[in-house]
């Protein structure tokens, strides 16, 4: 991944600080996105201070208008795009009686409509390399679910869906387009979960944001062009687990 130029949107925390820090220690040039200003800054200042290539932008990626400007910024300056990471999403939970018009739109327009329009700016400035990548973090929600995440399930179904139609229509660029479904992955008090938090899963561990970090990186390899249009789920294979009432 070395001088690679790679985008993480929602880089100023959680996942996608994980997702950013690993690009940068591979040698990347890491385009960080948010609106977290004082994450983003303090997340660029720490990479900085290590020796890492990176700059933070601010962006409501629920505006349509902001992504397309980012892009110009970054066409000026870098000429090209070679990986986009689209992470940044919200939760959104509540009860179906309280869902509002207002609240399932804010959540479809960071969730899913962001990846859209991130996508279509970022493949034309891959185009301009030769080719490119494009990973969508989805989520195991897009095929289970608990009551009160009508929005953020179906936004997260929808990346899922999203993922292989762009995969379809960038394929004559060398654009590969891929998923990753992560379950439970723990980003801010993972020494504080309980004994049986961990051994639900068949990996007998909660997941960490490195293990979504490192198959970003696989997915990004030149020589890993053959993986296009998957969902691949990472859960300590709670998704596969028989569930029965005791």
């Amino acid at each position: 991944m070395d001088k690679k130029v790679v985008i993480v949107t929602g880089g100023a925390g959680g996942i996608g600080r994980s997702i950013g820090q690993a690009f940068g220690e591979a040698g990347s040039f890491v385009i960080c996105v948010d609106h977290d200003e004082q994450g983003g800054v303090s997340w660029a200042k720490s990479m900085k201070v290590k020796g890492y290539a990176v700059e933070f932008i601010p962006v409501d990626l629920a505006d349509v208008k902001q992504i397309k400007t980012l892009h110009e910024q970054i066409e000026k300056k870098l000429q090209g795009i070679d990986v986009l990471i689209n992470n940044a999403g919200v939760g959104g939970f509540c009860s179906l009686r309280d869902l509002t018009e207002e609240k399932w739109d804010s959540v479809l327009a960071v969730n899913l409509k962001s990846m859209v329009f991130m996508a279509k700016h970022s493949a034309r400035l891959m185009k301009k390399r030769g080719g490119g990548r494009i990973i969508n973090i989805s989520s195991t929600r897009q095929q289970m679910s608990e009551p009160g995440s009508e929005a953020y399930a179906a936004s997260k179904g929808g990346v899922a869906s999203l993922t292989h139609a762009l995969a379809a229509s960038l394929a004559r660029d060398h654009i590969t387009v891929n998923a990753i479904s992560p379950g439970w992955v723990e980003t801010e008090n993972y020494q504080h979960l309980r004994r049986e938090d961990h051994l639900q899963h068949f990996s007998g561990r909660v997941g960490c944001p490195d293990d979504i970090a490192r198959l970003c990186l696989f997915l990004s390899e030149d020589k890993n062009n053959f993986i296009n249009g998957e969902n691949i789920s990472i859960d300590g294979g709670m998704t596969r687990k028989m569930m029965y009432v005791d």
